[in-house]
């Protein structure tokens, strides 16, 4: 049964994100459905005990690596290889210090640097959306479909 629910907020989460993003954009420009929410997806819904799943990791993890990968870009544009690996290593420090560590953020970094056009030309609005747009998205269909089941909660208390 726990395998249904995971399905379920899943499904639920990644659509809705699409479906939102679809609504407002043409399907060429849609690029706020980033690769790293399919990870994010993996722990909130498939993870829910996780201490990386969490709210603060979900939502810290991925602003902290959004605005370090945007600062790389800006500081570095055109460098692909210096500024991936710093937006990368410096993002997962970050994640550290602030005690917001969620694996799928370091892919929020490198896309910030090795995304389609699109992407980096958002420049700081990547931060807003997709990412917290995105995160917020998931962490909604978590807290809602994660409780359902009694034998399921989200955010874990232990």
């Amino acid at each position: 049964m726990d395998h249904l629910w995971t399905f379920i907020g899943a499904f639920i989460g990644i659509g809705a994100i699409g479906l939102i993003q679809t609504a407002n954009l043409t399907y060429t420009d849609n690029v706020f459905l980033i690769g790293s929410f399919g990870a994010s997806a993996v722990l909130v819904f498939g993870a829910t005990n996780s201490p990386l799943a969490q709210p603060r990791n979900l939502v810290g993890g991925h602003l902290v690596c959004a605005i370090i990968g945007v600062c790389i870009h800006k500081l570095l544009p055109g460098q692909l290889w210096l500024s991936a690996a710093l937006a990368v290593s410096l993002a997962i420090v970050a994640m550290q210090m602030t005690k917001t560590l969620h694996p799928p953020g370091g892919a929020t970094a490198l896309i910030a640097n090795i995304g389609s056009e699109k992407i980096k030309a958002l420049g700081w609005m990547y931060v807003l959306s997709p990412v917290l747009s995105g995160v917020l998205i998931l962490l909604v269909v978590a807290l809602v479909v994660n409780n359902i089941p009694k034998y399921r909660n989200y955010p874990y208390k232990k």
